[in-house]
């Protein structure tokens, strides 16, 4: 924060993150009343996440080839674009179910276009010493993007209706695409803009790229093996949880619930940011994990609701502070020719792979149970974590 520029990326970024969830709020709240479509639901967390999948190494090419400043304003038009054409339905009530999808599909991309290209331009604010402390305070800013979102959309639309009140959102992400003419960002090596963008063959040759490194290769096999098993599966499977849980009003239950989780990460962020003595290591960062999912498979066996909020916000502590490092080390010893790679195959690995929890959490929980789905996931989990540790510690 002793950096102007950061602050000014910090105040933007949370406006834009906020925008970002009060366009879910209003678009699923109108989606669901018109179509009541189940599979519609499940296409918007596809469309969410696949694009992470498909995408992220690519535009992380194009991030060290190009400025990643107008990257991420491609990605703020997008999103632009997906909220004023949610409102021009809404008006003329035009919407129909084809149109919805190519809207959330044109949101899920607007996201890979910003969120790689913003992880190297954080680099370029403030510099490798700073680095953890800016990754840090990003995601602790999207977890408050998730709070404040919900709730200024719930606001939004007392006061307004839904097409007006998403128009109205658009805003939002103005300051951030402004913000961007004038970010100071380093000049681009003569290596790294000689290297061509190959598509998805980048996949694979980033892959083989860090292969030497083991604290790539462990961390980047930490996100994904977290992201494929849990993720944030078990989110839209708390309305169901409150309800076991007992409590007496399951609305206000699952609201709880959610913001423990949330609360959790942003006092992560906030405490870790001040204590600043938990060195950025692989054996911390899956130790971190592990206690994640420790708290998260106790929470799926809690049959006690007060128990069960507490485990939630521990978990939600947890998962920021092992993110988060795990994300610094990447950054921070990735080849600078291929900085963008690396983090683009990060990032596909840590949310691409959310896309197949819904199959092992909620799939398998319509068979099994829920608590049964997450909490069998979350001890498969720990098995594969404890073997990463000691792999991790073998080679020091």
């Amino acid at each position: 924060m002793q950096s102007r520029p950061y602050r000014a990326q910090f105040v933007a970024y949370v406006l834009a993150m906020m925008a970002d969830n009060i366009e879910h709020v209003i678009s699923y709240w109108v989606v669901f009343q018109k179509f009541h479509s189940p599979a519609l639901a499940g296409f918007a967390v596809l469309s969410h996440w696949l694009p992470f999948l498909l995408f992220s190494v690519i535009v992380g090419g194009l991030a060290d080839r190009f400025d990643p400043r107008r990257i991420i304003q491609c990605g703020m038009l997008l999103f632009i674009g997906a909220s004023a054409g949610w409102g021009i339905l809404f008006l003329t009530d035009t919407l129909e179910m084809w149109s919805a999808m190519a809207l959330l599909a044109i949101h899920g991309c607007a996201g890979v276009l910003w969120q790689t290209p913003n992880q190297l331009l954080l680099y370029d604010l403030v510099g490798p010493a700073a680095l953890p402390s800016a990754v840090r305070l990003n995601a602790t800013a999207r977890y408050l993007g998730f709070l404040v979102g919900p709730a200024v959309g719930g606001g939004i639309l007392l006061v307004l209706d839904p097409a007006h009140g998403i128009i109205l959102n658009t805003l939002f992400y103005v300051p951030m695409l402004l913000w961007l003419f004038w970010a100071p960002v380093s000049a681009k090596g003569a290596v790294a803009t000689r290297l061509a963008v190959r598509g998805f063959s980048d996949i694979v040759q980033t892959i083989r790229a860090i292969g030497p490194y083991r604290i790539l290769t462990s961390m980047t096999l930490l996100a994904g093996l977290t992201s494929f098993m849990v993720g944030n599966a078990y989110s839209p499977q708390m309305p169901e949880f409150a309800s076991d849980l007992g409590h007496a009003d399951a609305d206000v239950a699952y609201s709880a619930l959610l913001v423990a989780d949330a609360a959790g990460a942003l006092l992560a962020g906030l405490a870790l940011e001040a204590w600043g003595r938990l060195k950025a290591t692989p054996r911390t960062a899956i130790i971190l994990a592990i206690l994640w999912c420790l708290s998260l498979l106790a929470f799926a066996s809690m049959g006690n609701y007060t128990l069960a909020v507490a485990l939630l916000f521990a978990a939600g502590f947890f998962e920021l502070s092992f993110n988060t490092m795990a994300q610094a080390l990447i950054q921070l010893n990735a080849p600078a020719d291929i900085r963008g790679r690396v983090v683009g195959l990060y990032n596909m690995a840590g949310l691409g792979m959310r896309a197949f929890s819904g199959v092992t959490v909620g799939v398998v929980g319509a068979g099994v149970g829920i608590h049964w789905s997450l909490g069998l996931s979350a001890a498969v989990l720990l098995a594969f974590l404890l073997v990463l540790y000691r792999h991790a510690t073998r080679n020091g």
